[in-house]
């Protein structure tokens, strides 16, 4: 392979950083210490990084950060409240404090200013609960990788899907509600990235529980609705539905999205974390589903997390690439993966549009059916 000049200062530059002469030199020097510790830090936080996991699971197991959010404790006080001996709970305190999710207030301890941030947002302390069957996964990630992913424990959570596509109430309840937790802090960034005000009926595909579905009715009161997902699937979303008073403008439709056509008559149509969680060939049919069922020149609305999203690279092809592994389906791609499917799936219109949180997710639209099958 010719690597050209970029594979010699590849290779310059990592002869140097390995030597531990330079290393010697580096945190010595006033002006390449700073660069050293960053490194330090950086390489630290990488061999570490399960250790934190674990105390954050910890404190939301414990229920830690819910019981400082009622205000400062001291450490017999919490000790005793979250059943951890005194050693124990101190222990936990003052790691969550050095990840900044809890902090000293004289003797006692508060909540930190990540820890309330946690706490604002449920779906992640959703996930960080959940993630225990992933951890088992990831236990021989090498095992992992050679036989292909799936077949351990967070695979179970996905299984109703495979099952021709039917689940029944028990078998969807786990996922659909991890699904439905942690959906708010995709929609409020999906939301905000497109105007759904221009459409009239929206078809949420592979909707889940309808917590999208929901933000956009909330936001936009003359949309039409529409859930498309499993039947046992669609009866838990039937449910928010009455309780959010928005059972009257939805309509809710059970079938499997790879097996049974989508309904037609809706102008735009959501993909919501969900072409992700297919391999190519399943994302691909799915897409050309949606392209079929569209109206003419209706929208397609594709919010997820992507791979190579600058700022959020290591949610891309680290986090999400692992997870969909030990799900046992899906990948991470990228925007212009993405945008080349849909090109083959007949759209045109292509647009990345811009999200103020993109580690969380992205979005992309695109046109069905118009006239110049022009990308822009």
């Amino acid at each position: 392979m010719n690597s050209g000049w970029r594979g010699r200062w590849i290779g310059w530059r990592n002869h140097w950083l390995s030597s531990p002469r330079f290393q010697r030199f580096a945190a010595r020097f006033p002006l390449t210490r700073p660069i050293a510790r960053r490194r330090a830090r950086t390489l630290f936080d990488l061999v570490a990084g399960f250790t934190y996991s674990q105390i954050l699971a910890a404190c939301i197991e414990t229920g830690l950060l819910e019981m400082l959010a009622e205000g400062p404790q001291d450490t017999a006080t919490i000790a005793a409240r979250i059943d951890l001996p005194l050693a124990g709970a101190e222990r936990l305190l003052r790691g969550a404090t050095a990840l900044g999710l809890v902090e000293r207030l004289g003797d006692g301890w508060a909540l930190g200013g990540d820890g309330a941030a946690l706490r604002g947002n449920r779906g992640i302390a959703e996930m960080v609960a959940h993630h225990r069957l992933l951890y088992a996964d990831l236990a021989d990630p090498v095992a992992l990788l050679r036989r292909g992913g799936g077949g351990g424990a967070l695979s179970g959570l996905w299984h109703y899907a495979e099952d021709s596509g039917r689940g029944d109430a028990a078998s969807v309840a786990d996922y659909s509600a991890l699904m439905a937790a942690s959906q708010p802090m995709v929609a409020a960034q999906a939301i905000d990235a497109y105007s759904f005000h221009r459409h009239r009926r929206l078809l949420d595909v592979g909707g889940g529980e309808g917590a999208f579905l929901q933000a956009v009715g909330e936001r936009v009161p003359a949309l039409a609705l529409g859930l498309f997902d499993l039947p046992a699937v669609g009866d838990r979303a039937r449910v928010r539905f009455d309780s959010a008073g928005l059972s009257t403008r939805t309509q809710i439709y059970g079938g499997d999205f790879l097996r049974n056509p989508l309904p037609p008559g809706y102008d735009i149509i959501s993909l919501i974390r969900v072409l992700h969680d297919h391999d190519d060939a399943s994302a691909m049919a799915l897409l050309r589903q949606i392209n079929r069922a569209l109206s003419p020149g209706g929208t397609l609305f594709l919010a997820e997390p992507m791979a190579e999203t600058r700022g959020a690279e290591p949610a891309g092809d680290a986090y999400f690439g692992f997870y969909l592994l030990a799900m046992g389906s899906g990948r991470p791609r990228s925007a212009k993966e993405i945008a080349a499917m849909l090109r083959a799936a007949g759209f045109s219109h292509i647009r990345h549009r811009r999200t103020a949180m993109p580690i969380t997710t992205c979005v992309i639209t695109a046109k069905s059916k118009c006239p110049n099958k022009l990308t822009i």
